[in-house]
């Protein structure tokens, strides 16, 4: 697989994300601007400009419309993805560290951290309402009282959000009664789980730490990426760096395939919607487009 390598962030990466189409590419990094490419050819089409602080999470709508993002500069903001304009940004009192657009579009949650003396919360907008945006109000927020959460994303429906936390704990709130509900415990690097139940499925082991995970759409494929700790990259070889792109079988738990090329901790990853393509966004300041050879295709896992 020779990859399209993509050069425009001047810091490390945490965030690459496809839209519903897969024709865009969305990256974002410790910098303050998003960009967004053809993912076919790895063309650079723009940038947002408008943060102030590192962007730490982004989400598309379905219609590929509106780009929001999750800043440390203790902002929200909903753009037009096509001319980068600013629709509507929303103000925290604390750094905001993940973002997600409900099912419908309508409604739009992110939360803030644990930090400056303030709690960390998870706040919903419902869009249509001008007037809530414009006033700053969320319809709903809750506050965490434990470890703070690091990564969101809706449910299957919009009656609930996933949260991934900081200590490792993985919950399931219901918006409209501030409940958390089937809460996992701390978990090894690489789990799968039932979105909905929360029944523990697989398990994934690796010798090196985690940061981002992939299911692909097609195949039963799990892809996961890390690397040895950022704080300690400069002391070891890239080989002994581990950032390889790790392929496991989904049913089987086994390693089936490693790609190489980052050189530093992968720190995030996305499978295209289409299957054939994925992108990983490193440490290292690059991102990196794989199209799929044939012989991907023609593998067959032997048990």
């Amino acid at each position: 697989m020779k990859p399209i390598l993509l050069q425009a962030h001047e810091r490390s990466l945490t965030k690459v994300l496809y839209n519903k189409d897969g024709d865009l590419l969305f990256t974002a990094s410790k910098h303050n601007l998003p960009n967004v490419w053809w993912s076919i050819n790895g063309e650079r089409l723009g940038t947002y400009n408008g943060h102030n602080g590192a962007v730490w999470d982004m989400a598309v709508s379905s219609d590929s419309t509106k780009l929001l993002s999750a800043s440390a500069d203790q902002s929200c903001i909903v753009w037009d993805s096509e001319t980068g304009k600013i629709l509507h940004q929303l103000e925290a009192k604390s750094p905001v560290r993940s973002c997600g657009f409900s099912l419908t579009d309508n409604i739009l949650c992110f939360t803030t951290d644990k930090a400056m003396g303030q709690p960390c919360f998870v706040k919903f907008f419902d869009i249509r309402d001008k007037e809530q945006v414009q006033s700053n109000t969320p319809f709903q927020d809750i506050q965490i009282e434990d470890s703070k959460v690091n990564r969101m994303i809706w449910g299957t429906v919009e009656d609930y959000i996933i949260t991934g936390h900081e200590n490792g704990q993985i919950c399931q709130y219901d918006w409209k009664t501030e409940q958390c509900s089937s809460p996992v415990p701390k978990t090894p690097p690489a789990k799968l789980f039932d979105a909905k139940t929360f029944q523990f499925l697989k398990s994934y082991k690796t010798d090196r730490p985690v940061n981002s995970a992939a299911i692909s759409p097609i195949k039963h494929h799990i892809l996961l990426g890390g690397g040895q700790e950022a704080m300690e990259v400069t002391t070891s070889h890239t080989k002994s760096g581990k950032f390889e792109a790790r392929f496991f079988h989904l049913i089987f738990e086994e390693e089936i395939g490693r790609v190489k090329g980052h050189f530093g901790p992968i720190n995030t990853l996305a499978f295209h919607p289409n299957g054939k393509q994925y992108s990983s966004g490193a440490e290292d300041g690059y991102v990196r487009i794989h199209d799929f050879d044939q012989s991907y295709y023609d593998f067959e896992y032997d048990f």
